[in-house]
């Protein structure tokens, strides 16, 4: 899946800069081009020679390698490239690159890259850990990049502890495994919905739920990294949707995204219903703010919402693939299951409240897709982004 394709490989100054070498030449042999773009710290760690003779090209670290007119082009670069790999991406760099700071070559090639980018932490365990690091990947994450996430075990302090850079094989193996995706939905169009729908009591009320649409965010950018046109149509939430193949639709209410849902869903060859839509809506709404001193006891009346898999069940044409969500804290196989055949659904995603670092408000969530053949696939707890490809996996099956 690497032959042929052109890897810009940034390295920066961490003692895991060694391992650089070996990416190179794993990359090499299974076919890829790889230029080395290294920052004027990198070099203390690794040679500029050693990197040059592994990657058959001359290694890129400043603006201007001499002093004859010439320079090195960062756009040039970023229009060159399949993909971007910064391993290591020490804790400097990526506050740098997410926060726009361009005084690197490194930092501005990436900037200039239009290919896909993948960033491989490395630093001690308190430095990763730190808010301000963690908030520089979640941001780089904002913006469509891929964090391949580091290793527990001794650090170069002899601490132990999360910080270590990934192995070379396993990162060679993910940007394999991303280039293998690359086309499976190639002209698939599919629906996604996400996050909460809030259900207005008065102008300044509501009843609502904790889903922070994380889910279904990672599911729209794994059909758009497989060449899916994406209609994600999404509650309120925080969350950014980078991926251009993405056409989002911003909604409130359960009403809304129903309207919203149902006016996409002929035109797609499948959906996925991640959103945590309200069962319930308030029957009235009070159009000024309701007074706690006019009203101390309050009765708020409630009516059905319209049920958006069960509507779309029923429109699904041949060909077309349903898939819901179930989120429940009893019997929670046996309550898919009946959920999965009521609303005529193609394949349900089970996740108990029940399960620590599942549900709402993480980043990481435990699955079973139970199918209508009855067959049911249980996975380990994973980051929700790695959730989602095996949610996608099964939906290239029922596609193809």
């Amino acid at each position: 899946m690497l032959k042929d394709k052109k890897i810009i490989l940034g390295i920066t100054g961490s003692i895991a800069a060694y391992k650089a070498a070996y990416l190179i030449r794993g990359l090499i042999r299974k076919g890829a081009g790889v230029q080395v773009v290294i920052t004027p710290s990198g070099k203390e760690f690794i040679t500029p020679v050693t990197l040059s003779a592994l990657s058959r090209r001359p290694v890129i670290s400043e603006f201007f390698s001499n002093r004859d007119g010439s320079w090195n082009s960062h756009v040039d670069l970023g229009l060159w490239a399949d993909a971007m790999l910064i391993a290591p991406a020490t804790a400097s760099t990526i506050g740098k690159i997410a926060n726009g700071i361009a005084d690197t070559m490194l930092a501005t090639t990436y900037l200039s890259c239009k290919a896909p980018v993948f960033i491989a932490p490395a630093m001690d365990l308190d430095m990763f850990a730190h808010p301000a690091t963690q908030q520089n990947l979640e941001r780089l994450r904002s913006f469509g990049n891929y964090i391949i996430e580091p290793a527990e075990g001794q650090l170069a302090s002899h601490l132990e502890g999360k910080g270590r850079m990934e192995e070379p094989d396993r990162i060679i193996g993910i940007l394999e495994e991303f280039f293998a995706a690359q086309h499976t939905l190639q002209k698939k169009k599919i629906l996604i919905t996400a996050g909460p729908t809030y259900e207005k009591i008065d102008p300044v009320r509501f009843i609502g739920n904790y889903s922070s649409g994380k889910m279904g965010f990672a599911l729209a950018s794994a059909c758009a990294r497989r060449g899916a046109e994406v209609t994600l149509v999404t509650g309120t939430v925080s969350l950014s949707a980078a991926h251009p193949a993405i056409k989002r639709i911003d909604v409130e209410s359960a009403e809304e995204m129903y309207e919203a849902a149902v006016s996409a869903f002929p035109d797609v060859d499948a959906a996925i219903l991640c959103a945590a839509v309200a069962d319930y809506r308030p029957e009235a709404i009070s159009t000024e703010k309701i007074k706690r001193e006019s009203a101390k006891d309050m009765t708020l009346h409630l009516t059905p919402n319209k049920d958006i898999a069960a509507t779309l069940g029923a429109m699904k044409r041949k060909g077309q693939v349903v898939a819901g969500f179930a989120l429940e804290t009893n019997d929670e196989l046996a309550q898919a299951g009946e959920k999965l055949k009521r609303k005529n659904l193609d394949f349900i995603v089970l996740n108990s409240l029940r399960e620590p670092g599942a549900g709402f408000r993480v980043d990481t969530n435990r699955i079973s897709i139970i199918d209508n053949r009855g067959e049911v696939q249980h996975f380990p707890l994973k980051d929700k982004r790695d959730a989602a490809s095996d949610i996608i996996h099964k939906l290239e099956t029922l596609l193809t």
